[in-house]
Formats: structure tokens, sequence, C-alpha cells
């Protein structure tokens, strides 16, 4: 786990140009280029895998609008937990203040464990000229969040961030049967990471997370502190749902306990 500057592009980073480039089974993804990265002809690159779980940036874009004002001005670091090719990150670090002139967030951290993957967020970053506006770290972002929390000394100076003042955006995998055909898709057996999982991990700090558009509400209502009200946000393209943020305040010790109770 390690903050790093620049990676290289590597061969399993792809700016395909024709269909005939592309493998048989992205080729679907492939053709809805424009509508995930609008300027993708400007030399956006993509490893295999973002394509199956890429947020569109016109998605990206509306999250970082929503994520700045659903979670308080106080937050002034955000962490992108899954930080992929790039889009949510890009979106967080092109986020202004209410008036416009300023940045959102004093600090955007993007940690992602494929340095690939990485190499094509930074590259993607630097096509939208925010690329030295974000703090890259390649590395499993469980184990950073750990030390975060837990030995915050053992990070370099500018990732050791104030917890109490610091958000964050988690986009994770959706592996696991039935999240793309299930009418309401069971958060308990969403792969690698189940939503247990990724809540125990989050939950001192205010975080939103990006699931499936059928995600099972009754689910993640179980996690609001009492007395609490959430903002669960359907994102569409086109009139089509692609995916749900829910956005999750911290919980306190004492919260935890009494839903554990009952």
């Amino acid at each position: 786990m390690k903050r790093v500057n620049k990676l290289p592009l590597t061969s399993q980073c792809h700016h395909w140009t024709r269909l005939g480039e592309v493998p048989w089974n992205l080729q679907k993804y492939w053709q809805q280029r424009f509508t995930i990265f609008p300027y993708y002809n400007e030399g956006i690159y993509m490893t295999p895998d973002a394509w199956f779980g890429v947020t569109p940036e016109p998605v990206a874009n509306q999250i970082a609008r929503d994520l700045s004002s659903i979670i308080s001005t106080s937050k002034t670091t955000v962490i992108d937990l899954f930080a992929g090719v790039g889009a949510n990150a890009i979106g967080l670090a092109l986020a202004t203040a209410e008036d416009g002139s300023t940045p959102r967030w004093e600090k955007v951290i993007a940690v992602e464990l494929d340095a690939p993957t990485l190499a094509c967020a930074q590259h993607n970053a630097s096509l939208h000229g925010v690329a030295d506006n974000i703090i890259w770290v390649l590395g499993d972002s469980f184990k950073f969040l750990d030390t975060l929390l837990n030995s915050p000394e053992n990070l370099e100076d500018d990732l050791q961030v104030d917890v109490e003042s610091t958000a964050l955006f988690a986009s994770p995998p959706w592996g696991g049967p039935g999240y793309s055909t299930d009418d309401i898709f069971d958060l308990n057996t969403m792969e690698p990471y189940n939503l247990d999982q990724l809540h125990g991990a989050y939950r001192r700090m205010d975080h939103a997370l990006y699931l499936p558009r059928t995600s099972d509400l009754r689910q993640i209502s179980k996690l609001v502190p009492d007395g609490s009200k959430i903002d669960v946000v359907q994102y569409c393209i086109e009139g089509a749902s692609k995916a749900m943020v829910a956005y999750l305040p911290a919980t306190r010790d004492e919260d935890e306990d009494t839903h554990m109770e009952s």
C-alpha cells in the first residue's frame, strides 16, 4: 500500500478505436463508450475488467454534486475506495463548493488495488486536468482504512487525514448471483464484499455506497442510526436506472449496539 505519483500505461490498458479490436464479450460496452465517457475519443484508457464496473461519467458527475451537498461541509476530505479507471475520483476532484469558485474538497484520495487500472485512472484524470488534484494510492482499500483508523503513523503525512472531517465513497464490485436479474437484490449475497462487510468497515465515517439499482432497501434501512433519515438516490441515463447510491451517516458505537440488540 503506497502513494504513487504516476504509473505507466501497460499492455492491459487500452484505447480501442475500432470494433474489431474489442474482445467479443466487451463489444456491447464499447458500443456505449460515449455514454460511459462522452470524451472517449480524447484518449480515455480502460482495462478489460473496467468495462464491467465503471461508473458512467455523467452519473459520476451527478453523484459528486450530490455527495458535495448531502455530506456536511465540515467534511473536507473524501476517499474513493474503489477508484477503478477514475470516473468517480475525477468527478469528486471537479466538484466545486456552493459559490462555484473553489473546489468542494480540500483533499481527494483515490485507492485502487490493480496497478494497470490505477494507471488508466491517472491518465484519464490528466485528460480532465485533475490528475494532480488527486492523491493516488495503490493498495487494498480495507487495509488502507484499517491503517488510517488504527495506526495512521504508518501512512505518509498527506494520507494521515482527520477521520472526523473525512467522508467515504465506495463503488465495490457487484459479483454474485442475481444482481442484474433479481427484482430485489439481496445485498447479503453480494460478492466479494456484502453489505455488512462494507458498512462494518466504513461506519465510523459518513459514507456513500454505490449499489445495484434493485438493492433491497430494507437491508439498507437497518444500517440507519435510530431517529435518522438518509438519502437513497437512483441514477439514470436516458431514462434507465443504472445504480442507486445510499448516503449513510457515521454510526456511533452506541448506535451500533442498539441495532445489534434489536
